[in-house]
């Protein structure tokens, strides 16, 4: 066994690496002068073109989708006020809703003390639409355009009743922070397809408030650090440090990365802390970006009506639109995870007039999307997931009028729709009650919506583990079943 595999005999810090850690560097992650070997050398082509970094056993079979695009609506849309067509409950306007469909089920604190829970139907005209006669709310008349595209998910379902353990479970697959995040489980397990720009890449739409975020939402946990989501910014440099400081040009800093990468080497040999080589190809990254990121954002050789495709606000930097653009150009450039964080659903109160806002913002773009990655051919290969962290209520949160209504949480049942990479297009699966307040057929748990997202990128999701504290962790804990129905 070498010596950097096994406890040092010397006074100091104790090391003892991995299987998996040694692998991950000598792939190309950063140990000394291999890793900048390869940095430096290797042509832009051939970063273009091939895989880099990763496990060495995967994918385990083959794919049928390289990357992911998760357009992420925080908050908890209406599955009721978009998708989930129920037009018997016209009838039942202000009625209570029956003990028998709530049957007990927990309740956040906002609405644990009403007295009544009045039935609230949607105040919005809902349309069948495509081949596939999917309904669709008048609320998203562009996503109606694209549904032959869609695979419908009805019947999701979660634990997490509150919105910080609901997103935080939709992105690590625990309701407790400190997991890593799916992006970063990708990025460790499959790498990158281009060196000169991250795997994964977090972006966040400006000018609206709603729950917070936590940069630990992208974040890799007990992984190395390597694998976090690099969120990018709507002002000024889009990465925080990537410009060179007043005075100081690509020269200087090139030398100085030099340097600092063989005091670093330095220090791996003495310790062997994986986390150093880590810093080592983050330097190399952020020296790359410093060119491909300003290519990137540079929309300005997209042609008129690309910007029409996705609408008004695609010129303007932060907004969901320009994101979805940018989550375009960073899927042909093979970026491995993108994800779009979209807030202002939570919508307790004046929700009729607070959702058409959201899905101004929203529906055009989203569709646009779908439309533009199918026109340059690579919706097949790229998986697009539109859904937030939980539901809404079948009942009114506060006072219940014909123009006005709120709704509360809701966890039981809710809708997001699939596109692209493998899945069955044209398609709804899962079924919920009269009242979209239960399952009645098909219900998918987080877990499983996880598991069918690995088994399309082409790995079991029994398989990508990490021993972390003595016990081997996955994305999907011990759950998550296939949802077979759902595939191509």
């Amino acid at each position: 066994m070498s010596d950097s595999f096994k406890t040092s005999d010397k006074p100091g810090p104790a090391t003892m690496l991995g299987r998996r850690h040694f692998l991950a560097r000598m792939s190309g992650l950063g140990l000394g002068a291999i890793a900048l070997s390869s940095l430096l050398e290797g042509s832009a082509q051939a970063a273009e073109t091939s895989a880099t970094g990763g496990l060495p056993d995967l994918p385990h079979f083959a794919p049928r989708a390289k990357r992911v695009i998760y357009l992420f609506q925080s908050g908890g849309p209406s599955q009721i006020d978009l998708f989930d067509h129920k037009p018997g409950l016209a009838e039942r306007f202000g009625k209570e809703l029956p003990d028998s469909i709530r049957r007990g089920q927990r309740l956040t604190g906002m609405t644990s003390r009403q007295e009544s829970f009045p039935v609230a139907p949607s105040l919005f005209k809902f349309a069948r639409h495509g081949t596939c006669g999917a309904w669709v709310s008048e609320l998203l008349p562009h996503t109606a355009k694209v549904v032959d595209e869609l695979c419908f998910i009805k019947s999701m379902h979660t634990e997490a009743i509150n919105h910080d353990p609901a997103v935080t479970f939709f992105q690590t697959g625990a309701q407790l922070a400190g997991r890593p995040s799916i992006g970063s489980w990708l990025s460790y397990g499959l790498g990158s397809e281009n060196q000169n720009l991250p795997a994964f890449v977090v972006m966040i739409s400006q000018g609206i408030n709603d729950q917070p975020l936590y940069d630990r939402l992208w974040g890799s946990g007990f992984l190395p650090t390597q694998h976090q989501g690099v969120k990018f910014r709507s002002v000024g440099d889009p990465v925080l440090y990537l410009s060179n400081p007043a005075g100081f040009d690509g020269t200087a800093r090139r030398e100085m990365l030099d340097d600092l990468a063989k005091l670093n080497e330095l220090k791996l040999a003495e310790t062997g802390d994986p986390e150093i080589a880590t810093r080592i190809a983050q330097y190399e990254m952020a020296y790359r970006m410093q060119s491909s990121v300003p290519e990137l954002i540079d929309v300005s050789d997209e042609p008129e009506h690309v910007f029409e495709l996705y609408g008004p606000h695609a010129r303007k930097p932060g907004t969901f639109a320009a994101n979805c653009l940018l989550a375009r150009r960073l899927a042909e450039r093979g970026v491995r995870f993108i994800q779009l964080f979209h807030r202002g659903w939570d919508q307790h109160t004046i929700l009729p007039t607070n959702i058409v806002k959201q899905c101004d913002d929203s529906d055009q773009a989203s569709a646009a999307l779908i439309t533009d990655l199918k026109q340059r051919g690579l919706l097949d290969d790229t998986l697009v997931i539109w859904g937030g962290e939980f539901g809404r209520t079948v009942y009114c949160q506060g006072t219940l009028t014909h123009e006005d209504y709120g709704r509360d949480h809701h966890p039981r049942c809710f809708t997001i729709w699939l596109a692209g990479g493998g899945i069955r297009p044209a398609t709804s699966h899962g079924e919920t009650d009269d009242f979209s307040y239960n399952i009645a057929a098909g219900a998918v748990h987080v877990h499983d919506l996880h598991a069918t997202i690995l088994h399309l990128l082409g790995i079991d999701h029994t398989r990508l583990t990490f021993k972390f504290q003595g016990r081997h962790y996955r994305l999907t804990d011990v759950h998550g079943e296939l949802v077979e129905k759902v595939l191509s």
